[in-house]
């Protein structure tokens, strides 16, 4: 992508992480994907979900994918749309915070224009050290300034998704990660309106969070003050799901649906 095409996708996306109306991602996993979704009237930018892309790739989550093959992924949705993309790089693939600033570059030389990073380590137990998930912030920033590139960081806090109700944890990381320099503050496993609504008073930045079954309705998140909301594997849940039903539909002998019929939008 140009330059000056990756700068202004990068603003436009800053922009609607401040726009009065909730971003609303509905999170892809291959350049089929991310075409069908950016052809629905009202999407205004694209996210990929880790946890999607490797299993399309037989992976499990958490970097078994690789950074290889996740930033190819990446590169195929960025040319697949003339949409922002955000991608979902999960803790970075990188030991160090000059690797995470590496797989940023590399992220933005791919074609995105945004990236999660999270503080969860790969079991998903533990959290890491705040000073290190800081370190690794503000690299991925370092190398954002360094690519000339705004790209807007979403730095996602996994203490809710740890089981844990508690919600100071929560601030306080997003406080921190906000002053490290992300444009956003991703709270996913957060679904208590209340503490929703105290995340998005008492953080300094945007907040995110992830939307799924027995959570607030997109509606209702825009209300409590939450400036993003995205769905994770769940959208690949409901194309699989509609998947399974159809097979066990046609084969039990059943009428051909006209859902057969649909393709994804030409490049």
């Amino acid at each position: 992508m140009p330059h000056a095409a990756a700068v202004a996708r990068a603003e436009e996306l800053r922009r609607l992480h401040l726009d009065p109306a909730i971003l609303v991602l509905v999170n892809v996993w291959d350049a089929a994907s991310a075409r069908t979704v950016a052809s629905v009237p009202g999407c205004r930018a694209i996210a990929t979900a880790s946890w999607a892309i490797a299993a399309a790739h037989g992976f499990a989550d958490g970097e078994a994918i690789g950074r290889e093959r996740m930033l190819e992924v990446v590169g195929c949705v960025a040319d697949a749309v003339d949409l922002p993309v955000s991608a979902d790089l999960e803790g970075g693939y990188g030991e160090t915070p000059e690797e995470v600033g590496e797989t940023v570059a590399r992220a933005i030389a791919a074609g995105a224009v945004g990236c999660n990073l999270e503080d969860g380590v790969s079991d998903g137990e533990l959290l890491r050290d705040p000073h290190d998930a800081v370190a690794r912030i503000a690299a991925a920033r370092a190398a954002a300034d360094e690519a000339g590139v705004p790209i807007v960081i979403n730095a996602r806090t996994d203490v809710y998704l740890r089981g844990a109700d508690d919600p100071e944890a929560a601030l306080l990381r997003g406080q921190a990660y906000a002053r490290a320099g992300a444009d956003c503050i991703f709270v996913p496993g957060v679904t208590d309106a209340d503490t929703i609504k105290a995340l998005a008073a008492g953080i300094d930045a945007p907040i995110s969070v992830l939307a799924r079954p027995g959570a607030p309705s997109v509606s209702e998140l825009h209300e409590l003050g939450v400036a993003r909301v995205s769905f994770g594997p769940g959208p690949m849940g409901v194309a699989l799901a509609a998947l399974a039903r159809t097979a066990s539909d046609l084969l039990a002998g059943g009428v051909p649906a006209d859902e057969l019929s649909y393709r994804p939008p030409a490049a």
